[in-house]
């Protein structure tokens, strides 16, 4: 129950802290191009290889911490950290097919699916 709680707390510091970092840069550089998100996923993804790093090479931290910082905060932060982080143990264990499969299927399929969501609910709201 702790670990959960643990979850949930940072999941709510990971989620303010995106809507604050990309609304700030939203609003600095407007509509045109998704600065906010872009930053926030980079953001994301450099602190995901901080805190993997740390919290699974470096430090003993409680089982408890590691998940409250790696899938409550990074999770709620931003999920292209978790793509990274598994991107980047399969390139770190050899497993190089298997890493440009990742990159792949993540982007192109994410992108259809992006692309397929937005068709279907636009085709039955008209």
């Amino acid at each position: 129950m702790r670990e959960i709680i643990f979850i949930g707390v940072a999941g709510l510091v990971g989620t303010l802290g995106r809507y604050w970092i990309s609304g700030m840069f939203d609003q600095k550089f407007g509509p045109a191009f998704p600065v906010g998100t872009l930053v926030v996923n980079l953001l994301g993804c450099f602190l995901a290889g901080v805190l993997f790093y740390s919290v699974t090479e470096r430090y003993v931290v409680d089982p408890a911490i590691r998940s409250a910082l790696l899938v409550g905060f990074l999770g709620a932060f931003t999920t292209f950290s978790a793509f990274g982080i598994q991107t980047f143990t399969l390139l770190r264990d050899g497993q190089m097919a298997l890493a440009i499969l990742n990159m792949a299927l993540s982007n192109a399929a994410g992108l259809l699916l992006v692309w397929a969501g937005y068709s279907l609910s636009r085709m039955f709201t008209m």
